[in-house]
């Protein structure tokens, strides 16, 4: 299919990355054209430290325009705002209000150049930016760092190049999709003696319409990307409706998008922001709405359940609540497992969907490379490796970021009396910020086999709170397992053990159950972190999300393929 004229230079300047990428969804090998180390950046190559700083403070305090050139989006009808960092500073910034009766039709206005222009000029686009949001990767640390409390590394890795990595591969997978058909066919049916019937067929990619793409607070880019590049690539409009702690972070997503539309020649107006007021609950009324046929959502069960409920209109993309869970049965490398655990709970104060929540470790203890250990052993070494990895409090403070809002801490501060605590949190001060809410995390135990433990480690306690819960067996552990997934869900799943047969019994669980699972990881990856192009972050298949960041299914419905038969 022929690319609209404006699009033609981002076709060849970005057809090689797009190539790279598809080749990498295949293969499923490491690859990321986005460098992760901050000094990748400056000196021509994007914003350097300072300069994403100043970028950063350059829009507090301000009204926030998304353009292009000072062409607002439409129907604006006021501006709000209210943003506070977890680090204890007031952001100031304040966004467009939008009309919705306005807004949607001007989107739907946009979308059929768009949905003309073809797979690769559409990809070419969302690569053009991407590769303008990558430019800007400190200064989205910043943005990332003050509206989710991620500490500055995290923010920088997982709010910029790790987020785009997530982006791009939702194109390679949105291209991928639209192109297995051919744009044209000759169809030619033998008549026997009569002459064959032939047809000319052609087949388009067409849209379903205005995606509604429902941000988070803790991950706004690494977890909004993909459903934002998966609708844009496939022809949909975008209307993206940012957690309101953490507006900033997709508000210069929007303008970034909206600025590189308008000069491929396309309208902006494909990409729009829809900021609400306090307690307006804007989400649930976009959501129903006839116009809006795709929904993405990250967050609470309760509302997932709700999106899946009555957002019947609409394709509904969730990842909600999960209870991971790690099974230690035995382990080759007793010092490297501890590590290994210490940093996956410690890591943004377990403010993640993977981090993991319960250890389910046999009451009679474990086989070890150190000798056997009991199982208040494995607990005790295992809360003396996280005061370890964390009693430095600069350190502390790079691992652990601030708490993201309120029910955290509250959480956090409920967890002791719950059961024995093996782990206890303490406060952290920040140096730079004396109001950020930093905690370790805390660690408690439970007896697998009391009733009453049951509600704390069956539903999920979002945040640095974990449970070693004492089971009979790694059998009752595997058991355990099961019903946890089913139930409950998990985005991740953990297992250490030098037994092949406990080994292939993970396996089975998983498989039948449908979660991810790692296995023995004793060095410097871990449980809670997946890579675009290598991992699938959730399996769509259990309770926690209903899709795969980022499968072919996870694109492949956010366009029908049309067709329109001719006589040859």
């Amino acid at each position: 299919m022929t690319a609209e004229p404006s699009a033609a230079p981002l076709i060849e300047r970005h057809r090689a990355t797009l190539d790279k990428a598809l080749q990498a969804i295949r293969t499923r090998e490491y690859w990321s054209p986005h460098p992760e180390h901050p000094k990748a950046y400056g000196d021509g190559s994007g914003l350097g430290p300072a300069e994403g700083k100043a970028a950063f403070e350059a829009v507090l305090g301000r009204r926030f325009e998304l353009g292009p050139d000072g062409a607002e989006q439409p129907g604006t009808d006021d501006w709000t705002g209210g943003e506070r960092s977890p680090y204890g500073i007031d952001l100031g910034v304040s966004y467009p209000h939008p009309d919705i009766d306005v807004l949607l039709p001007a989107m739907r206005a946009a979308m059929p150049s768009w949905r003309d222009a073809g797979p690769e000029a559409r990809a070419a686009v969302c690569l053009e930016i991407l590769a303008r949001i990558n430019a800007r990767s400190h200064e989205y640390a910043h943005l990332v760092m003050h509206t989710t409390g991620q500490a500055f590394a995290m923010s920088f890795q997982a709010g910029g190049p790790h987020a785009q990595d997530r982006g791009l591969e939702a194109v390679a997978y949105a291209y991928e999709e639209q192109t297995r058909v051919p744009g044209t066919a000759s169809w030619v049916k033998p008549q026997g003696k009569r002459d064959p019937l032939r047809l000319t067929t052609t087949f388009k990619a067409v849209p379903r319409g205005i995606a509604l793409l429902v941000g988070c607070n803790t991950f706004p880019t690494w977890n909004g990307f993909p459903g934002l590049f998966a609708s844009l690539a496939t022809g949909n409009a975008v209307l993206v409706k940012p957690h309101p702690r953490a507006v900033l972070p997709l508000a210069l997503t929007v303008r970034i998008a909206r600025e590189t539309l308008a000069e491929a020649g396309f309208a902006p107006d494909l990409v729009c922001l829809a900021a609400e007021r306090p307690g307006e609950g804007l989400a649930k009324m976009l959501a129903v709405r006839p116009e809006i046929r795709i929904v993405d959502y990250t967050g609470s069960t309760a509302f997932g359940d709700w999106l899946e409920t009555n957002a019947r209109q609409a394709q509904v993309f969730t990842e909600k609540a999960g209870v991971n869970t790690v099974v230690i049965d035995s382990t080759g490398d007793y010092r490297g497992m501890l590590a290994n655990l210490a940093f996956a709970l410690s890591l943004y104060s377990g403010q993640m969907c993977t981090t993991p929540q319960n250890l389910l470790i046999p009451r009679t203890g474990i086989d070890t490379d150190a000798g056997h250990k009991s199982y208040d052993e494995v607990t005790t070494d295992l809360a003396a490796a996280v005061e370890g990895l964390l009693g430095d409090d600069a350190r502390a403070n790079a691992l652990l970021g601030a708490l993201v809002n309120p029910q955290v801490r509250e959480r956090l501060d409920g967890a002791a009396a719950l059961g024995k605590v093996v782990l206890a949190s303490r406060e952290v001060r920040h140096p730079d910020f004396p109001d950020a809410v930093v905690r370790t995390p805390v660690m408690v135990a439970l007896d697998g086999s009391a009733p009453d433990s049951e509600a704390a480690y069956l539903s999920e306690c979002f945040g640095p709170v974990s449970f070693a819960v004492a089971v009979d067996s790694t059998d009752a552990a595997l058991d355990l397992l099961r019903r946890t997934v089913r139930e409950q869900g998990a985005m991740t799943v953990g297992g250490y053990t030098t037994s092949a047969a406990v080994e292939r019994a993970l396996e089975e669980v998983c498989e039948e159950e449908c979660a991810q699972l790692s296995l023995n990881l004793t060095g410097g990856v871990y449980v809670n972190q997946t890579a675009a192009f290598g991992d699938f972050h959730g399996s769509g298949g259990n309770p926690a999300a209903n899709a795969a960041l980022c499968d072919g299914a996870f694109v492949a419905n956010r366009f029908r393929t049309v067709e329109v038969r001719r006589p040859a």
